[in-house]
């Protein structure tokens, strides 16, 4: 059954990848963030600051994305780590991938990674893709290829934000999105045997106000009403 899930998937995310920019167009976005990868950015600069916290720094770190899609992440942050690399179930998506290795995932569930071979693993917006007992599978592969003590972040839509909910409503691609609250993403990391270090909360101001106003995003990242959280976990030593 979870073979089939997955298969389901893969197509369908083939079938997006020509169009993938249009069918993300939407006029609330926009208005949130002219330039379509300023939300990568944010990413980024979010992972950056929460490995910071962890006395982590990126140039030690093997660093393993998945779910890459295009790899627009990959392209803004994977200079800044020792080893860099993606995975997607989609080879349409990662057709379009730029400078950096992808690899194709050979489920929704499977990683094609050795046991403890990654530093560090991001699942940037691909949970809400992922129905029912799926999810704890790929917990659990995530898990398995990371290092022992190695940390994972997980990047997901905030459903308490009624913008973000009103996005993914109209969103094509988000046809089949189950969103989960930063408690349930928390809540399955531990299940799987990680230590869940934080859940931070961000993408509360638009592009024009976070260039001046940046540091107010975190002084809220406790409050749960950011278009979109992080949880960041650690891996059994």
């Amino acid at each position: 059954m979870l073979m089939q899930t997955s298969e389901e998937l893969r197509p369908e995310f083939d079938q997006y990848a020509p169009s993938y920019a249009v069918l993300l167009d939407d006029p609330l976005r926009n208005r949130f963030a002219k330039d379509p990868l300023h939300f990568h950015r944010r990413k980024w600069f979010l992972i950056e600051k929460l490995l910071k916290r962890a006395d982590l720094t990126p140039r030690t770190q093997r660093w393993l994305d998945v779910g890459c899609g295009r790899g627009e992440l990959l392209e803004i942050a994977g200079s800044h780590f020792a080893h860099t690399v993606g995975c997607d179930p989609s080879a349409a998506m990662l057709s379009s991938h730029p400078s950096f290795k992808t690899h194709e995932q050979p489920s929704l569930v499977e990683l094609p990674f050795d046991d403890r071979s990654v530093d560090f693993v991001t699942a940037v917006c691909v949970y809400h893709h992922v129905h029912g007992a799926a999810r704890t599978l790929l917990t659990r592969e995530i898990k398995r290829v990371l290092t022992p003590g190695g940390l994972c972040c997980i990047i997901e839509h905030n459903p308490w934000n009624p913008v973000t909910r009103g996005i993914v409503k109209r969103c094509p691609i988000d046809a089949d999105a189950e969103l989960l609250i930063g408690r349930t993403t928390s809540n399955l990391v531990q299940e799987a045997g990680f230590q869940a270090l934080s859940t931070d909360y961000f993408l509360y101001l638009p592009e024009r106000m976070f260039h001046r106003l940046g540091f107010l995003e975190g002084m809220l990242r406790r409050f749960p009403f950011g278009g979109q959280y992080a949880v960041l976990a650690r891996a059994p030593a």
